[in-house]
């Protein structure tokens, strides 16, 4: 086997044209390959092995390849790595739906300048060796820091807790870890907000999301004003309840996701004690209070009036309850 095939063994098919150079080929070796459709150009200055639709894969190792250093040939030597969601979809796997799309995500030196080639997009950054996984294929950034990026660069709250969600729940890392990489950060949009989502996730408690629900919900549709975290006693013990509104409970479920059957069996387990005592359960997850907080209000509020509350109010002109007076 040559040094060659090696390379395209190691970078699933795709290589460029400074690492064939640097296995002993020579320019019009590589131009006889290219004629014999042995290789096919990919983007300039690299090539991939048949001529058929590239893999996400293949895009995305020559993406890399096209932004390495000139002189760069193998590992932290290239100078660049996957970055962002790219870095994320690399570890993940294809099974998201809408993974492959968009332009593949670089990440080079704040030394650097690169010109991108179409359909890649570069980011420059401090400190890039300490923070890229270079022994991986292709080199990418440590999940925690690109699942970091995302969040910080989504577009809106909601998004940037599904970031988040995505990161922990894939088991590529873990709250404490993003909260290590979210410190080390001197700027960062959202700072707050995400730290304290990750130290709720860390601890396992909800109180960033109980706070939304105030300052969202409760409080901008003029809902009445609940009892938090009322203490009650259960045929399973002791529970505190996150909100309750006369015979109705409110239970904020401010983990990123049902992770084990015993965990959502408690959820249910909670909510029929709450049905013995005379009490209705609704339970609101993330998406419900940041995502549609207007819509959770309307809904909410038809349950209350059942009950003899005054109904919401709107939060604005453009609000659910606006529209539907």
């Amino acid at each position: 086997m040559t040094d060659l095939d090696r390379l395209l063994l190691a970078q699933d098919g795709v290589v460029s044209r400074a690492q064939a150079l640097h296995a002993g080929l020579h320019p019009h070796d590589l131009r006889r390959l290219v004629r014999r459709r042995d290789l096919a150009p990919l983007l300039p200055g690299v090539y991939v092995s048949h001529t058929g639709e590239p893999s996400w894969v293949q895009r995305a190792w020559g993406a890399v390849l096209a932004c390495a250093s000139p002189r760069g040939v193998a590992g932290a030597s290239l100078g660049a790595a996957l970055a962002g969601a790219s870095a994320m979809r690399a570890a993940d796997g294809p099974g998201r739906p809408g993974a492959d799309n968009g332009p593949i995500q670089v990440v080079v030196p704040r030394s650097r300048r690169v010109v991108a080639p179409p359909g890649i997009a570069v980011t420059r950054t401090f400190l890039l060796h300490d923070r890229v996984q270079w022994n991986l294929g292709p080199p990418r950034l440590r999940y925690d820091e690109a699942a970091l990026d995302v969040a910080l660069g989504s577009d809106g709250d909601l998004a940037a807790v599904g970031a988040i969600a995505r990161a922990v729940q894939g088991r590529h890392t873990t709250a404490v870890r993003m909260q290590r990489s979210l410190a080390s950060r001197k700027r960062a949009p959202r700072r707050d907000f995400l730290d304290a989502v990750l130290r709720d996730v860390a601890d396992g408690t909800c109180s960033v999301l109980e706070h939304a629900y105030v300052d969202r919900v409760e409080r901008p549709h003029d809902l009445p004003r609940a009892d938090r975290q009322r203490r009650a006693g259960t045929a399973t013990g002791i529970v505190y309840r996150d909100a309750v509104i006369g015979e109705r409970v409110i239970e904020l479920d401010g983990r990123l996701w049902h992770d084990t059957a015993e965990q959502r069996d408690k959820d249910f387990e909670r909510d029929l004690d709450a049905a013995i005592v005379g009490l209705d359960a609704v339970r609101l997850t993330w998406g419900q209070v940041v995502g549609r907080p207007c819509s959770t209000a309307a809904k909410l509020s038809l349950l209350l009036e059942r009950d003899g509350w005054p109904a919401a109010t709107p939060c604005g002109s453009g609000c659910v309850l606006a529209v539907a007076a």
